[in-house]
């Protein structure tokens, strides 16, 4: 299970596929089912989107 959060390493988070289970350490875990990443120039930001119908946002 790898962990999501903004302390979390971009090589980690460039690792996470579709299938993969995650956490954000709080309330929501699961298995990713799709990966939005969106780049405004000043921060990258990954949404993952879970199969339990939750995202975890991370910004670096």
């Amino acid at each position: 299970m790898i962990r999501l959060n903004n302390d979390t390493p971009i090589e980690v988070l460039q690792e996470v596929k579709v299938g993969s289970m995650v956490t954000d350490t709080f309330s929501k875990t699961g298995l990713v089912e799709s990966i939005e990443v969106k780049d405004d120039g000043l921060y990258r930001t990954y949404e993952f989107n879970l199969v339990t119908g939750r995202t975890i946002t991370v910004k670096k």
